[in-house]
């Protein structure tokens, strides 16, 4: 019997999670944290709809939060087997893993200190490290492994962030055989920093990801250049350019537009850059490690120069080097954490740059409904910081464009036209990106079908 079940992820956008079944093997691709509000937190909360001790080997597509977030509970629920994924996607899940487990524990301390009684962290730094441990490893694109009897895993490059995979799995029941792919979170021709994502192989069936499922990208050449206009016409006005990002992949992406930028002449290679995050600036760093990852353009550049370590950067980690950045009242570009506002240092920068009209904000990722970013966004003209109300008088930037997820002609691009059993549609907006997707491939003919939340579906 070969059975797939949707645990998270399932016409939603978080908390990737997905477990097969062939014979008596099992195993689970993802374990992510749920992300958006007082019910996400309740997820996250509860216990697995499965038995974490049953499951042989946990395949994981990338190292954002809601893809490996919920490893640390599997681990402390009772998983014992191993985590297997790229050396990169290793590396970074576990500066993800401890700051999201820090994170935790100071919220968790707060509201001790507020007089709640039951607070307590999610998971804990002791939790994130149990949960390195169980990393077993690292498998490289294209390598064929055996993951439990029964059930081999190929990782293909997904061209989303650094160590990114699609997985294909094999299975055999002794009965039955059938050929899964698993998406992941494919990737969005951006800056070329990155390899290109390898195609979806012949298969069975796919299990495949439709967050922008309803629209293609914008340029990126164009959004570079609109990045470009935005951060010159500010420093002609003597302003700081604060640009909140996600440390993942955008930030590096960002250093990179930025050298180009000087490089070209676009912005004065003189201008102060700060990147005022501890979170990427170790990711940086393994981008430095892993080559591997990197499209052969970029390691080029890497061999000749480091785009991320121009003469005018300076990667603050302390927290007096942080303080320190706002006394500088114009001329400096200050890219800090968190892309939505909703916490790191990026908070103390908007405190201190909002209410200057020579200053500008720009937004580079997504913002969700209710954040500080949002209803910067949305054109507030107060906005609440901490316990300070701030007007806006900053100019404000919105870049679409340089989402690493892909579009949908680079989602239908990937899928191909070769025959397919079935499709099943996770990681989207059920109105959104997963009913416009579910549309375009049922007017070709394909059988599809949108899994509901811990409903196994039988596939042989």
């Amino acid at each position: 019997m070969i059975v797939y079940t949707c645990h998270g992820a399932a016409r939603g956008v978080t908390g990737s999670c997905h477990l097969v079944q062939c014979g008596s093997s099992q195993v689970l691709i993802d374990c992510g944290m749920f992300q958006g509000g007082r019910d996400a937190d309740d997820a996250n909360v509860r216990g697995f709809a499965f038995d974490p001790r049953s499951v042989d080997a946990v395949l994981l597509t990338h190292a954002h939060l809601d893809h490996c977030g919920r490893l640390p509970k599997l681990v402390r629920d009772g998983f014992t087997g191993p985590v297997l994924s790229t050396a990169a996607t290793r590396d970074l899940a576990r500066i993800v893993l401890l700051d999201a487990a820090s994170l935790q524990e100071q919220e968790a301390r707060r509201a001790a200190a507020r007089g709640d009684v039951n607070a307590a962290p999610f998971t804990t730094i002791a939790d994130a490290f149990l949960a390195m441990e169980a990393f077993d490893g690292a498998v490289g694109y294209g390598e064929t492994r055996e993951v439990a009897p029964g059930i081999r895993a190929t990782f293909l490059d997904a061209g989303h962030i650094l160590g990114s995979a699609s997985i294909l799995l094999e299975l055999d029941d002794g009965t039955n055989r059938r050929r899964m792919v698993f998406s992941g979170d494919l990737g969005h021709h951006g800056s070329g920093m990155l390899r290109e994502l390898a195609p979806a192989p012949e298969a069975d069936v796919v299990v495949m990801e439709t967050t922008y499922g309803d629209r293609p990208h914008r340029d990126f050449a164009a959004t570079e250049n609109e990045f470009f206009e935005a951060v010159a016409t500010t420093l002609r006005r003597h302003g700081n350019v604060i640009v909140p990002t996600f440390a993942l992949e955008r930030a590096q992406e960002i250093l990179y537009c930025l050298h180009r930028g000087m490089r070209s002449g676009a912005i004065p290679a003189n201008t102060p850059v700060f990147l005022d995050s501890p979170m990427a600036i170790s990711a940086t760093e393994v981008f430095r490690r892993h080559p591997e990852g990197l499209s052969d353009a970029f390691r080029a550049l890497l061999a000749r120069e480091d785009p991320f370590d121009m003469p005018h950067v300076r990667f603050t980690r302390g927290v007096d080097d942080s303080m320190a950045i706002n006394t500088i009242e114009g001329g400096a570009i200050i890219l800090a954490g968190s892309g939505m506002c909703t916490g790191g240092r990026v908070v103390h920068h908007l405190l201190h740059n909002l209410d200057r009209d020579r200053a500008g904000v720009v937004f580079v990722g997504y913002a969700a409904e209710g954040t500080l970013a949002r209803r910067i966004i949305d054109g507030q003209k107060r906005v609440r910081i901490g316990r300070h109300d701030v007007a806006v008088r900053a100019h404000i930037w919105t870049i679409n464009g340089f989402s690493a997820h892909a579009g949908q002609p680079e989602l239908l691009a990937w899928l191909g036209n070769s025959p397919r059993r079935k499709v099943l549609l996770v990681h989207g907006e059920p109105d959104g990106g997963m009913q416009v997707m579910e549309q375009l491939l049922r007017a070709r003919g394909i059988s599809v079908a949108c899994p509901a939340l811990d409903a196994p579906c039988r596939l042989a």
